[in-house]
């Protein structure tokens, strides 16, 4: 069982970088010129890393969130990556991305891996 633990807390990981990739993908599949794709790349990777590291880190959060905003936070959080998905790639992309990260919540939950 804590090799499952485990693996899943690596898997959140992975989505938070999924969360960053995706924000890279959609700012540089916008249709305007490179530097404008380049430029919404960094800004909605900023935008992101921001949120996270002020609401979102595990251990580090200067404004750590508990119980509902805790969970509307993971949800805004996730859900915009994966609209940003949907955006860049394809809406199954981003479907796929939410799942998961409703799966691997439901598990960090259920583990005692995620307070509320």
């Amino acid at each position: 069982m804590n090799v499952l633990k485990g693996a899943n807390l690596l898997v959140m990981f992975l989505l938070e970088l999924c969360v960053l990739g995706s924000a890279i993908a959609w700012g540089l599949h916008l249709s305007t010129p490179v530097i404008v794709r380049i430029l919404a790349a960094i800004i909605a990777v900023a935008v992101f890393v921001t949120v996270w590291a002020v609401f979102g880190a595990a251990k580090d959060a200067r404004i750590p969130l508990k119980g509902w905003k805790r969970i509307l936070l993971e949800v805004l959080w996730f859900g915009a990556a994966a609209v940003l998905l949907g955006f860049a790639w394809t809406p199954v992309a981003g479907i796929v991305l939410f799942v998961i990260w409703l799966v691997n919540g439901a598990l960090r939950l259920a583990w005692g891996q995620q307070e509320l």
